[in-house]
């Protein structure tokens, strides 16, 4: 019975998780705008919802031009060492590989990072971020008119 009520609370803590590892990894893009070289990261929120709630991943990236055997693995080669990132809450470390951002105009330096795309894509994650911060007080509120039967 008891899981029945928090199962929406459940969900909504793995999507507000996701959302802050995303948030990490759009303001490393930033903050790497200038960096000879760097290359601009992303994962695909939806299919990193998918592993962490245990259901099937679509197999269709958003942002990614990495194929999927590198996006599972990290790596492109087998003999690379695999990458390492996230939160180390246990979702974020293996279950949202970040993957590569599609590179749409090409710099001197290599750098891959667009600061207009990456700005669009924080603002956007925040809002949902403050949304999923709203559902679970909601639900909360919910929850405990009803313990208090009001």
């Amino acid at each position: 019975m008891l899981d029945n009520l928090t199962n929406s609370l459940d969900f909504h803590a793995k999507v507000l998780v996701l959302r802050a590892d995303r948030q990490r990894v759009i303001a490393s893009n930033i903050a790497n705008a200038d960096t000879p070289g760097y290359a601009a990261r992303d994962f695909d929120f939806a299919d990193a919802l998918k592993s962490a709630t245990g259901g099937a991943s679509s197999g269709s990236p958003l942002r990614m031009t990495t194929s999927a055997d590198t996006i599972d693995s990290g790596r492109s080669n087998a003999r690379h060492i695999p990458l390492t990132g996230g939160s180390g809450a246990g979702i974020g470390d293996s279950d949202n590989a970040a993957g590569y951002v599609v590179q749409t105009q090409p710099t001197a330096d290599g750098n891959s990072v667009d600061l207009d795309r990456e700005r669009a894509a924080f603002a956007d994650n925040a809002v949902r971020y403050e949304a999923t911060l709203r559902f679970i007080n909601g639900q909360s509120k919910t929850l405990m008119s009803a313990i208090q039967g009001q």
